[in-house]
């Protein structure tokens, strides 16, 4: 049967002749991580390290994905890098660690989040039929993947968005469903919303529209390659699913996320036992300081007495100082804070120097390597 290009993907005449759907897969063993991107909205933690490979909870952002995806019947897993591969080789190597088998495919021009799929797609299984799951490598999701596929299989769907709802959608874009579940329409963000939906970065694709996705050339799945689907006839499914979803493309998000996991709200397997702070070996906390709300404190940090530490991320050798408040906040590998300074919703990079006496609020970045004095930066009269 012909095929004719459609927005990004091949127009696919087969699926409104599809048979009725046949028994449900027990499983679908491949995936394919998205996690190409630079991470710019969080730099300065990025300017080293892919957004993935931040450490949330202890571990890599990507571990917690991974190790979901395991557990949902995946054992193959390929990763579609771009920005510093190298950080995620050298983290996972070929997956063995973690129960599974990691393929590597690296950019060398970004190719957009439909690109990047059919780059992967070389290094699945080639049966036309088979499953596949697709995850944007910086969301934590809580959500049934295993039900989402038996929603993909019942409806025979070419794909499978899993979508939430949230309480404005006009900083996302929305997806409204009919009443079966078929997506309609994939609109961009606007002030006046048809529905309260949203694209929650997690799909199921069949094997064979990734084929249909060109090669070699950047595209859009968002743009390009659904909105194709839809226009082809083709059936496109969302599958909507409220259960704990967080996108973390923020300081705050990434500090939110991590803090989640410790406490248990979302619970992950790499967190074996949630609580109010948790300490990597090595770390070092002052008998009468506080530290809580979901702080990881990291391998070889040091708190200081009286300090209070809530909240927060303070990554691998870094030192808070005696009586520093450090509150929703990110401290950067072997970076100091000084006595009596206090954070608050703010992002520091790696060794960096903030002396003692300063006061650093909501969005402040203080960047790689930089050195601020002491009580250069204030926004009250007392800390």
């Amino acid at each position: 049967m012909g095929r004719t290009s459609v927005a990004g993907v091949a127009r696919v005449g087969r699926q409104s002749q599809r048979s009725a759907p046949g028994p449900l897969p027990r499983v679908a063993d491949e995936a394919i991580v998205l996690v190409g991107g630079q991470g710019t909205r969080l730099r300065p933690l990025t300017a080293n390290i892919p957004k993935p490979m931040l450490p949330c909870a202890g571990v890599p952002l990507l571990s917690h994905q991974l190790l979901r995806l395991r557990q949902a019947g995946v054992r193959h897993v390929v990763l579609a890098t771009s920005y510093r591969p190298e950080v995620f080789t050298t983290y996972f190597g070929d997956g063995a660690r973690l129960g599974l088998r990691i393929s590597y495919v690296t950019e060398v021009d970004p190719l957009g989040t439909g690109g990047g799929i059919r780059n992967a797609a070389g290094w699945l299984d080639p049966d036309p039929e088979a499953p596949v799951f697709v995850l944007n490598g910086d969301v934590l999701s809580g959500h049934d993947l295993t039900g989402q596929l038996a929603a993909h299989a019942a409806a025979g769907a070419e794909v499978t968005l899993h979508l939430v709802r949230v309480p404005d959608p006009r900083a996302f874009g929305c997806v409204p469903t009919t009443g079966s579940g078929r997506v309609t329409a994939f609109l961009e963000k606007c002030p006046d919303p048809v529905s309260d939906q949203i694209n929650a970065g997690c799909y199921i694709f069949r094997r064979g529209t990734i084929e249909q996705i060109p090669a070699q050339r950047v595209v859009s799945v968002e743009r390009d390659t659904f909105p194709g689907l839809l226009a082809s006839g083709a059936t496109v499914l969302g599958h909507v699913d409220s259960s704990y979803w967080l996108d973390l493309g923020t300081p705050a998000a990434f500090v939110q996320g991590s803090a989640d996991l410790v406490r248990g709200v979302l619970p992950s397997v790499a967190v074996p036992e949630p609580g109010p702070a948790l300490l990597l070996p090595g770390a070092r906390v002052a008998p009468d300081a506080v530290v809580d709300g979901g702080t990881t404190v990291g391998a070889d940090v040091t708190i200081g007495a009286g300090a209070t530490v809530s909240g927060s991320v303070l990554l691998d050798g870094c030192r808070i100082g005696a009586c520093a408040r450090v509150r929703d906040s990110v401290v950067g590998l072997k970076a100091r804070i000084g006595e009596r300074t206090a954070l608050t919703g703010a992002v520091v990079g790696d060794s960096a120097r903030v002396g003692a006496d300063n006061e650093l609020i909501v969005g402040a970045r203080v960047w790689t390597d930089a050195v601020i004095a002491d009580g250069a930066i204030r926004f009250s009269a007392d800390c």
